[in-house]
Protein backbone atom coordinates (compact mmCIF):
# COMPACT_ATOMS: atom_id res chain seq x y z
CA UNK A 1 0.00 0.00 0.00
CA UNK A 2 1.42 3.70 -0.74
CA UNK A 3 0.89 6.59 1.38
CA UNK A 4 -2.19 8.26 -1.32
CA UNK A 5 -3.66 4.92 -1.10
CA UNK A 6 -3.88 5.04 2.50
CA UNK A 7 -4.76 8.75 2.58
CA UNK A 8 -7.25 8.03 0.53
CA UNK A 9 -8.36 4.89 2.45
CA UNK A 10 -8.48 6.87 5.88
CA UNK A 11 -10.22 10.01 4.62
CA UNK A 12 -12.90 8.05 2.53
CA UNK A 13 -13.41 4.80 4.31
CA UNK A 14 -13.41 5.37 8.16
CA UNK A 15 -15.85 8.02 9.36
CA UNK A 16 -14.49 11.30 10.38
CA UNK A 17 -16.30 13.69 12.50
CA UNK A 18 -14.87 16.50 10.95
CA UNK A 19 -16.34 15.64 7.20
CA UNK A 20 -19.65 14.25 7.38
CA UNK A 21 -20.60 15.08 11.81
CA UNK A 22 -22.72 13.13 13.81
CA UNK A 23 -22.37 9.64 12.17
CA UNK A 24 -18.55 9.26 12.96
CA UNK A 25 -19.00 9.50 16.49
CA UNK A 26 -18.28 6.86 18.77
CA UNK A 27 -19.66 7.45 22.23
CA UNK A 28 -17.31 4.83 24.27
CA UNK A 29 -13.85 3.74 24.14
CA UNK A 30 -14.07 -0.06 23.28
CA UNK A 31 -12.50 0.31 19.96
CA UNK A 32 -9.93 2.34 21.36
CA UNK A 33 -9.14 -0.17 23.39
CA UNK A 34 -9.05 -3.19 21.00
CA UNK A 35 -6.38 -1.30 18.91
CA UNK A 36 -4.30 -0.10 21.69
CA UNK A 37 -4.23 -3.61 23.16
CA UNK A 38 -3.34 -5.32 19.41
CA UNK A 39 -1.00 -2.95 18.87
CA UNK A 40 0.47 -3.49 22.48
CA UNK A 41 -0.74 -1.06 24.73
CA UNK A 42 1.81 1.92 22.88
CA UNK A 43 -0.13 4.52 24.67
CA UNK A 44 1.12 3.78 27.79
CA UNK A 45 4.63 3.32 27.12
CA UNK A 46 5.52 6.59 27.39
CA UNK A 47 4.40 9.84 29.77
CA UNK A 48 1.83 12.15 28.41
CA UNK A 49 0.18 15.69 29.39
CA UNK A 50 -3.85 15.48 28.18
CA UNK A 51 -5.59 18.80 27.30
CA UNK A 52 -9.26 18.66 26.69
CA UNK A 53 -11.21 21.96 26.80
CA UNK A 54 -13.59 24.29 24.52
CA UNK A 55 -10.96 26.67 22.73
CA UNK A 56 -7.55 26.75 23.40
CA UNK A 57 -6.27 23.20 23.41
CA UNK A 58 -4.41 23.73 20.39
CA UNK A 59 -2.21 26.87 21.60
CA UNK A 60 -1.94 25.45 25.04
CA UNK A 61 -0.43 22.20 23.71
CA UNK A 62 1.45 23.68 20.98
CA UNK A 63 3.13 26.34 23.56
CA UNK A 64 3.54 23.03 25.75
CA UNK A 65 5.59 20.95 23.00
CA UNK A 66 7.41 24.22 22.14
CA UNK A 67 8.93 24.29 25.51
CA UNK A 68 9.70 20.97 26.47
CA UNK A 69 11.44 20.67 22.84
CA UNK A 70 13.57 23.81 24.15
CA UNK A 71 14.45 21.69 27.20
CA UNK A 72 16.07 19.17 24.79
CA UNK A 73 13.17 16.50 25.25
CA UNK A 74 11.92 14.43 22.38
CA UNK A 75 8.43 15.87 22.25
CA UNK A 76 5.52 14.27 20.31
CA UNK A 77 2.57 15.94 19.71
CA UNK A 78 -1.09 14.87 19.05
CA UNK A 79 -3.73 17.55 18.07
CA UNK A 80 -6.29 18.59 15.60
CA UNK A 81 -7.90 19.09 13.42
CA UNK A 82 -5.61 19.19 10.32
CA UNK A 83 -5.47 21.64 7.80
CA UNK A 84 -3.35 20.69 4.97
CA UNK A 85 -1.81 17.39 5.33
CA UNK A 86 -3.27 14.53 7.69
CA UNK A 87 -0.06 13.99 9.02
CA UNK A 88 0.18 17.90 10.83
CA UNK A 89 -1.88 15.77 13.61
CA UNK A 90 0.82 13.26 14.68
CA UNK A 91 4.29 15.26 14.87
CA UNK A 92 7.65 14.66 17.16
CA UNK A 93 9.87 17.82 17.74
CA UNK A 94 7.77 19.00 14.95
CA UNK A 95 8.44 16.60 12.33
CA UNK A 96 5.60 15.22 10.76
CA UNK A 97 4.80 11.23 11.05
CA UNK A 98 6.75 9.72 8.10
CA UNK A 99 4.52 8.61 5.03
CA UNK A 100 5.98 4.98 4.44
CA UNK A 101 4.78 4.45 8.90
CA UNK A 102 1.68 5.56 7.97
CA UNK A 103 0.96 3.44 4.90
CA UNK A 104 2.38 0.55 6.78
CA UNK A 105 0.56 0.97 9.80
CA UNK A 106 -2.76 1.14 7.46
CA UNK A 107 -1.49 -2.37 5.41
CA UNK A 108 -1.23 -4.08 8.41
CA UNK A 109 -4.03 -3.27 10.63
CA UNK A 110 -6.86 -2.91 7.54
CA UNK A 111 -8.31 -6.53 8.58
CA UNK A 112 -9.29 -5.05 12.27
CA UNK A 113 -10.37 -1.81 10.94
CA UNK A 114 -12.87 -3.84 8.64
CA UNK A 115 -13.77 -5.75 11.78
CA UNK A 116 -14.47 -3.19 14.44
CA UNK A 117 -15.13 -0.10 12.31
CA UNK A 118 -12.90 2.39 14.29
CA UNK A 119 -13.22 6.05 13.65
CA UNK A 120 -11.19 8.23 11.84
CA UNK A 121 -10.31 9.83 14.84
CA UNK A 122 -9.64 6.30 17.05
CA UNK A 123 -7.25 5.30 13.77
CA UNK A 124 -5.31 8.41 14.11
CA UNK A 125 -4.97 8.14 18.05
CA UNK A 126 -4.17 4.40 17.65
CA UNK A 127 -1.42 5.05 15.02
CA UNK A 128 -0.21 8.24 16.76
CA UNK A 129 0.58 6.28 19.89
CA UNK A 130 2.13 3.60 17.87
CA UNK A 131 4.70 5.80 16.43
CA UNK A 132 5.38 7.80 19.72
CA UNK A 133 5.77 4.37 21.40
CA UNK A 134 8.28 3.14 18.84
CA UNK A 135 10.75 6.59 18.49
CA UNK A 136 10.56 6.28 22.60
CA UNK A 137 9.60 9.81 22.82
CA UNK A 138 10.33 11.70 26.20
CA UNK A 139 6.69 13.40 26.24
CA UNK A 140 3.60 13.71 24.50
CA UNK A 141 1.42 16.31 24.57
CA UNK A 142 -1.90 14.96 23.80
CA UNK A 143 -5.31 16.89 23.05
CA UNK A 144 -8.79 15.85 22.97
CA UNK A 145 -10.67 15.32 20.22
CA UNK A 146 -13.92 16.15 21.62
CA UNK A 147 -15.33 16.27 24.97
CA UNK A 148 -12.70 13.87 27.28
CA UNK A 149 -14.80 11.32 29.43
CA UNK A 150 -15.38 9.41 25.81
CA UNK A 151 -12.72 10.52 23.64
CA UNK A 152 -10.11 7.91 22.46
CA UNK A 153 -7.54 10.16 24.12
CA UNK A 154 -8.90 9.02 27.45
CA UNK A 155 -6.91 6.09 27.96
CA UNK A 156 -3.67 7.81 28.75
CA UNK A 157 -2.26 7.44 31.58
CA UNK A 158 -0.75 11.30 31.95
CA UNK A 159 1.97 13.21 34.49
CA UNK A 160 -0.91 16.09 34.24
CA UNK A 161 -4.32 16.91 32.96
CA UNK A 162 -5.59 20.03 31.94
CA UNK A 163 -8.82 21.56 30.94
CA UNK A 164 -8.95 24.48 29.04
CA UNK A 165 -12.21 26.72 29.47
CA UNK A 166 -15.92 25.50 29.20
CA UNK A 167 -18.26 27.14 26.59
CA UNK A 168 -21.16 26.00 24.80
CA UNK A 169 -20.03 23.60 21.78
CA UNK A 170 -20.96 20.26 21.03
CA UNK A 171 -23.89 20.18 22.89
CA UNK A 172 -25.61 17.79 20.81
CA UNK A 173 -22.75 15.16 21.91
CA UNK A 174 -21.94 16.24 25.18
CA UNK A 175 -25.25 18.42 27.02
CA UNK A 176 -26.98 21.30 26.90
CA UNK A 177 -25.19 23.18 29.84
CA UNK A 178 -22.06 24.60 30.98
CA UNK A 179 -22.15 22.35 33.56
CA UNK A 180 -22.72 19.09 31.73
CA UNK A 181 -20.55 20.10 29.39
CA UNK A 182 -17.73 20.20 32.11
CA UNK A 183 -18.70 16.65 33.76
CA UNK A 184 -17.76 15.10 30.29
CA UNK A 185 -14.39 17.24 30.04
CA UNK A 186 -13.78 16.81 33.63
CA UNK A 187 -13.74 12.82 32.36
CA UNK A 188 -9.99 13.12 31.82
CA UNK A 189 -9.29 13.49 35.85
CA UNK A 190 -7.35 10.66 36.56
CA UNK A 191 -6.92 9.23 40.18
CA UNK A 192 -4.52 10.84 41.78
CA UNK A 193 -2.93 12.61 38.68
CA UNK A 194 -2.85 16.48 39.06
CA UNK A 195 -5.14 18.61 37.00
CA UNK A 196 -4.97 22.33 35.96
CA UNK A 197 -8.12 24.49 34.97
CA UNK A 198 -7.47 27.13 32.94
CA UNK A 199 -10.47 29.39 34.10
CA UNK A 200 -12.09 29.99 37.11
CA UNK A 201 -16.81 29.35 35.91
CA UNK A 202 -19.02 30.04 38.30
CA UNK A 203 -21.15 27.19 36.43
CA UNK A 204 -18.37 24.97 36.10
CA UNK A 205 -16.17 25.16 39.21
CA UNK A 206 -17.84 22.72 41.21
CA UNK A 207 -17.89 19.51 38.97
CA UNK A 208 -14.08 19.75 38.63
CA UNK A 209 -13.82 20.06 42.65
CA UNK A 210 -15.96 17.12 43.28
CA UNK A 211 -14.56 14.77 40.35
CA UNK A 212 -10.91 15.86 41.34
CA UNK A 213 -11.96 14.94 45.06
CA UNK A 214 -13.45 11.63 44.01
CA UNK A 215 -10.27 10.99 41.92
CA UNK A 216 -7.84 12.34 44.95
CA UNK A 217 -6.38 14.60 42.50
CA UNK A 218 -4.77 17.71 43.25
CA UNK A 219 -6.56 20.58 41.46
CA UNK A 220 -5.10 23.78 40.48
CA UNK A 221 -6.49 26.81 38.82
CA UNK A 222 -4.74 29.18 36.28
CA UNK A 223 -6.62 32.23 37.34
CA UNK A 224 -4.52 31.78 41.17
CA UNK A 225 -1.50 30.63 39.98
CA UNK A 226 -0.38 33.57 37.64
CA UNK A 227 -1.28 36.84 37.18
CA UNK A 228 -0.91 38.81 33.82
CA UNK A 229 0.60 42.34 34.89
CA UNK A 230 0.42 43.73 31.52
CA UNK A 231 0.33 43.04 27.77
CA UNK A 232 0.66 44.74 24.65
CA UNK A 233 0.99 44.57 20.62
CA UNK A 234 3.72 44.50 19.04
CA UNK A 235 2.10 44.29 15.21
CA UNK A 236 4.74 45.87 13.38
CA UNK A 237 6.58 42.33 14.57
CA UNK A 238 3.44 40.35 14.88
CA UNK A 239 4.16 39.58 18.66
CA UNK A 240 2.23 39.75 21.88
CA UNK A 241 4.68 41.21 24.82
CA UNK A 242 3.16 40.07 28.21
CA UNK A 243 4.42 40.26 31.91
CA UNK A 244 3.20 37.90 34.28
CA UNK A 245 4.11 36.63 37.64
CA UNK A 246 3.68 33.32 39.17
CA UNK A 247 2.20 32.67 42.62
CA UNK A 248 5.68 31.83 43.90
CA UNK A 249 6.67 35.47 42.81
CA UNK A 250 8.98 34.20 39.63
CA UNK A 251 7.87 36.70 36.72
CA UNK A 252 8.23 36.40 33.29
CA UNK A 253 8.68 38.67 30.26
CA UNK A 254 7.16 36.73 27.25
CA UNK A 255 7.02 37.10 23.44
CA UNK A 256 4.62 35.59 21.82
CA UNK A 257 3.94 34.87 17.92
CA UNK A 258 0.47 33.75 18.56
CA UNK A 259 -0.49 37.46 18.58
CA UNK A 260 -4.24 37.58 19.78
CA UNK A 261 -5.23 38.84 22.86
CA UNK A 262 -7.20 35.51 23.62
CA UNK A 263 -3.66 33.71 23.75
CA UNK A 264 -2.70 35.79 26.81
CA UNK A 265 -5.59 33.18 28.85
CA UNK A 266 -3.97 30.26 27.30
CA UNK A 267 -0.19 31.20 28.12
CA UNK A 268 -1.45 31.55 31.59
CA UNK A 269 -2.39 28.22 31.40
CA UNK A 270 0.40 26.47 30.00
CA UNK A 271 2.62 28.82 32.86
CA UNK A 272 0.60 27.43 35.37
CA UNK A 273 0.99 24.00 34.23
CA UNK A 274 4.64 24.62 34.14
CA UNK A 275 4.97 25.36 37.39
CA UNK A 276 3.00 21.83 38.61
CA UNK A 277 5.34 20.07 36.48
CA UNK A 278 8.31 21.65 37.94
CA UNK A 279 6.60 20.52 41.48
CA UNK A 280 6.40 16.72 39.97
CA UNK A 281 10.02 16.94 39.10
CA UNK A 282 10.61 18.05 35.56
CA UNK A 283 13.54 20.80 34.93
CA UNK A 284 12.09 23.43 33.00
CA UNK A 285 13.91 26.89 33.43
CA UNK A 286 12.73 30.08 33.22
CA UNK A 287 15.33 30.46 29.78
CA UNK A 288 13.33 27.82 28.02
CA UNK A 289 10.02 28.71 29.09
CA UNK A 290 10.98 32.11 27.21
CA UNK A 291 12.17 30.23 24.52
CA UNK A 292 9.72 28.25 23.65
CA UNK A 293 6.65 30.97 24.08
CA UNK A 294 8.77 32.34 21.41
CA UNK A 295 9.82 30.00 18.97
CA UNK A 296 5.92 28.02 19.35
CA UNK A 297 5.42 28.78 15.46
CA UNK A 298 9.30 27.93 14.51
CA UNK A 299 8.87 24.40 16.82
CA UNK A 300 5.46 23.08 16.21
CA UNK A 301 4.12 24.82 12.91
CA UNK A 302 1.16 26.31 14.15
CA UNK A 303 -1.42 27.98 11.87
CA UNK A 304 -4.59 29.74 11.84
CA UNK A 305 -4.61 31.50 15.37
CA UNK A 306 -4.93 35.27 14.43
CA UNK A 307 -2.26 33.63 11.61
CA UNK A 308 -1.13 37.23 9.90
CA UNK A 309 -1.08 36.59 5.72
CA UNK A 310 -0.02 39.69 4.94
CA UNK A 311 -0.31 43.69 5.74
CA UNK A 312 -0.78 45.48 2.77
CA UNK A 313 -4.04 45.48 3.28
CA UNK A 314 -3.90 43.34 7.03
CA UNK A 315 -5.19 40.19 6.32
CA UNK A 316 -5.50 37.64 9.14
CA UNK A 317 -6.69 34.14 9.05
CA UNK A 318 -8.34 32.19 12.55
CA UNK A 319 -9.91 29.09 13.18
CA UNK A 320 -12.55 30.47 15.60
CA UNK A 321 -15.88 28.41 15.24
CA UNK A 322 -18.15 28.65 18.15
CA UNK A 323 -19.56 31.47 20.39
CA UNK A 324 -16.87 31.32 22.83
CA UNK A 325 -13.69 31.52 20.33
CA UNK A 326 -15.55 34.38 18.17
CA UNK A 327 -16.78 35.96 21.14
CA UNK A 328 -12.88 36.59 21.66
CA UNK A 329 -11.81 37.33 17.63
CA UNK A 330 -14.55 39.79 17.84
CA UNK A 331 -12.50 41.67 20.49
CA UNK A 332 -9.87 41.81 18.91
CA UNK A 333 -11.02 42.46 15.50
CA UNK A 334 -12.43 45.79 17.42
CA UNK A 335 -8.97 46.45 18.52
CA UNK A 336 -7.52 46.79 15.12
CA UNK A 337 -7.09 49.86 13.23
CA UNK A 338 -8.60 49.94 9.41
CA UNK A 339 -11.18 51.55 7.63
CA UNK A 340 -13.37 48.87 6.67
CA UNK A 341 -13.04 45.32 7.45
CA UNK A 342 -13.99 42.50 4.52
CA UNK A 343 -15.39 39.12 6.36
CA UNK A 344 -14.35 35.95 4.66
CA UNK A 345 -17.12 34.09 6.34
CA UNK A 346 -17.89 29.89 6.19
CA UNK A 347 -19.46 27.67 8.64
CA UNK A 348 -20.26 23.92 9.12
CA UNK A 349 -23.78 22.93 9.05
CA UNK A 350 -24.33 21.48 12.92
CA UNK A 351 -22.78 24.88 14.82
CA UNK A 352 -25.01 27.39 15.97
CA UNK A 353 -25.00 29.90 13.51
CA UNK A 354 -27.23 32.03 15.15
CA UNK A 355 -25.55 32.55 18.50
CA UNK A 356 -21.95 33.00 16.36
CA UNK A 357 -23.88 35.70 13.92
CA UNK A 358 -25.08 37.76 16.45
CA UNK A 359 -21.82 38.74 17.91
CA UNK A 360 -20.11 39.48 14.17
CA UNK A 361 -19.57 43.45 13.46
CA UNK A 362 -22.33 44.56 11.38
CA UNK A 363 -20.39 47.37 9.90
CA UNK A 364 -18.04 44.62 7.44
CA UNK A 365 -18.72 43.74 4.08
CA UNK A 366 -19.31 39.67 4.27
CA UNK A 367 -18.27 37.14 1.71
CA UNK A 368 -20.21 34.22 2.42
CA UNK A 369 -19.11 31.00 1.39
CA UNK A 370 -19.13 26.48 1.80
CA UNK A 371 -16.01 24.59 3.03
CA UNK A 372 -15.42 21.83 0.84
CA UNK A 373 -16.57 19.36 2.70
CA UNK A 374 -19.99 17.17 3.05
CA UNK A 375 -20.58 19.27 6.63
CA UNK A 376 -20.21 22.65 4.99
CA UNK A 377 -23.10 25.31 5.43
CA UNK A 378 -24.74 26.18 2.55
CA UNK A 379 -23.43 29.86 1.75
CA UNK A 380 -26.80 31.12 0.79
CA UNK A 381 -28.55 29.68 3.77
CA UNK A 382 -25.35 31.45 5.81
CA UNK A 383 -26.10 34.70 3.45
CA UNK A 384 -29.71 34.37 4.61
CA UNK A 385 -29.42 33.71 8.61
CA UNK A 386 -26.67 36.71 8.26
CA UNK A 387 -29.08 39.09 6.63
CA UNK A 388 -31.33 38.38 9.92
CA UNK A 389 -28.29 40.15 11.93
CA UNK A 390 -28.20 42.75 9.83
CA UNK A 391 -24.90 41.16 8.12
CA UNK A 392 -24.78 41.76 4.08
CA UNK A 393 -22.55 40.84 1.18
CA UNK A 394 -22.65 38.27 -1.73
CA UNK A 395 -22.06 34.49 -1.44
CA UNK A 396 -19.13 32.61 -3.62
CA UNK A 397 -19.50 29.67 -4.64
CA UNK A 398 -15.72 28.44 -2.86
CA UNK A 399 -13.91 29.63 -0.56
CA UNK A 400 -10.95 30.64 -3.15
CA UNK A 401 -13.36 32.79 -4.61
CA UNK A 402 -14.77 34.29 -2.16
CA UNK A 403 -10.88 35.43 -0.53
CA UNK A 404 -9.99 36.38 -4.06
CA UNK A 405 -13.15 38.69 -4.04
CA UNK A 406 -11.87 40.07 -0.83
CA UNK A 407 -8.62 40.80 -1.43
CA UNK A 408 -9.68 42.67 -4.99
CA UNK A 409 -11.96 44.87 -2.99
CA UNK A 410 -9.38 45.81 -0.27
CA UNK A 411 -7.79 48.97 0.04
CA UNK A 412 -4.64 48.90 1.64
CA UNK A 413 -5.91 50.52 4.58
CA UNK A 414 -8.41 47.60 5.05
CA UNK A 415 -8.61 44.21 6.97
CA UNK A 416 -9.43 40.96 5.63
CA UNK A 417 -10.33 38.63 8.00
CA UNK A 418 -11.29 34.41 7.00
CA UNK A 419 -12.86 32.77 9.94
CA UNK A 420 -16.18 30.56 10.58
CA UNK A 421 -14.61 27.60 10.77
CA UNK A 422 -11.04 25.71 10.41
CA UNK A 423 -11.93 24.10 7.40
CA UNK A 424 -12.35 27.80 5.52
CA UNK A 425 -9.09 28.56 7.38
CA UNK A 426 -7.60 25.67 5.86
CA UNK A 427 -8.12 26.56 2.05
CA UNK A 428 -6.05 29.75 2.51
CA UNK A 429 -3.60 29.15 4.66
Amino acid sequence: MTYIEAVDYILQQLPMFTRIGGAAYKADLSRTIYLCEKLGNPHLAFRSIHIAGTNGKGSIASFLASIFMESGAKTALFTSPHLRDFRERITINGELIPQDFVAKFIQENKFSFEIIEPSFFEMSFALAAKWFSEQKVDIAIIETGMGGRLDSTNVVMPELSIITNIGLDHQQFLGSTLAQIAREKAGIIKPNIPVVIGEHQPETDSVFIEKAFEANASIYWADEMINIENFSYDFENDVLKLRLKTSSGNVFDLNSPLAAEYETKNIKTVIAAIEVLKHLGYSLTDSMIIDGIRNVIHHTGLKGRWQILSKNPLTVADISHNEPGIGELTKQVGKMRYDHLHFVLGMVSDKDSHAILKLLPKEATYYFCRPNIPRGKDAYQLAAEANEFGLHGNVYSSVEEAFSAASASASSSDMILVSGSAFVVAEIV
